[in-house]
């Protein structure tokens, strides 16, 4: 009998060219770095690119099980349609903008082996800049069903998860662009433990094209609209008649940081406002978020360069001391929020 699982990865791209490569570097380079621990299948499904990604695809076609470029309806079809086509017992995706870090694949493996009574685990995260320079850090804790009700949410890079937790739950909603993730881990932990495990296993790239950033008020759309649809399923209603303004105070601190990345800083006030009035505590810990929006209105000059740069120098020194110098996508020049242009 064979004990080592195949991991199966799927990459959705569609126009991502400048980082394509880089996304399926970090993919390939998990066997390299690792033991034999796992075996990699790695799809990708791309929706019909005109920037040179199929290029890009054809270049590594000896390295993948499957791909495709052709029409889709968004995201959320091209990452059902890989998994449909794949075969691993153990799941993720990954953006074509994203990165996985080292040994990742094989740490997610071996807390599910570890941890049988888990559907799905998932890590700390980097957010990185266009560059591939880290910015910014992102920690999670060992949240469950009802953390993700309030709408604490995970990076979704770095989320894995057993092909019966994604077969039990139907795979991604394919009406939803932005908050699909979130919507499937809510799912998912609502039948399957989830756990947190510490250490860092993907990179976020931020940058002006990411529809975090270029369409960031339709994810507090999907986020309220997650919201009503929770509403209508008994147990997890039954949970939020006792925690209404936890939940909602949690989506209105959501929806505002959406607002505030996508510039819309006025906007963004209001809401933190709301968020403030239902759950005072919990909005407080986005005080330095409200600042930020509240200089921004008053014409601050220089505020996300900033931002990024404290941000940046806070945290270096454990960045340095991770094992990503070399790592595909990954730019550890200490100095390059100093440079001019």
């Amino acid at each position: 009998m064979n004990d080592i699982p195949l991991v199966s990865i799927v990459t959705p791209s569609y126009n991502q060219a400048q980082y394509l490569e880089q996304t399926i570097g970090s993919v390939l380079a998990q066997s390299e770095v690792t033991s034999s621990s796992f075996q990699l299948e790695y799809l990708v499904v791309d929706g019909n690119s005109t920037d040179g990604s199929q290029e890009v695809i054809r270049r590594y076609a000896g390295q993948l099980a499957w791909w495709v470029s052709e029409p889709d309806h968004g995201q959320a079809q091209a990452i059902n349609k890989g998994f449909q086509h794949s075969h691993g017992t153990i799941l993720g995706w990954l953006n074509s903008d994203d990165l996985y870090l080292p040994s990742a694949i094989q740490q997610a493996v071996r807390a599910l082996q570890d941890n049988p009574n888990l559907g799905m685990v998932f890590s700390d995260a980097l957010i990185i800049d266009a560059e591939g320079h880290p910015i910014n850090l992102l920690s999670f804790g060992n949240w469950g069903l009802q953390e993700l009700i309030r709408f604490r949410v995970i990076c979704q890079p770095a989320v894995f998860f057993r092909r019966s937790a994604w077969e039990s739950v139907g795979g991604l909603d394919e009406s939803y662009h932005y908050m699909l993730d979130h919507l499937l881990w809510i799912k998912i932990a609502r039948y399957n433990g989830i756990g947190h495990v510490p250490g860092l296993w993907a990179a976020a790239r931020q940058h002006p094209q990411a529809k975090n950033v270029s369409q960031a008020a339709r994810f507090g759309e999907e986020a309220q609209r997650i919201y009503e649809w929770t509403l209508t399923q008994s147990d997890l209603a039954e949970y939020i008649a006792g925690a209404t303004k936890e939940v909602r105070g949690g989506l209105y601190r959501l929806r505002a940081r959406y607002l505030l990345e996508g510039g819309f800083y006025a906007r963004a006030l209001q809401v933190y406002w709301q968020a403030l009035q239902e759950n005072p505590a919990f909005a407080l810990k986005h005080w330095h978020r409200m600042v930020y929006a509240l200089l921004s209105l008053m014409g601050g000059s220089g505020l996300r360069e900033w931002y990024d740069r404290t941000h940046y120098h806070r945290n270096f020194a454990r960045l340095r001391s991770l094992p990503l110098q070399g790592w595909p996508g990954i730019n550890l020049e200490e100095d390059w929020l100093d440079r001019d242009g």
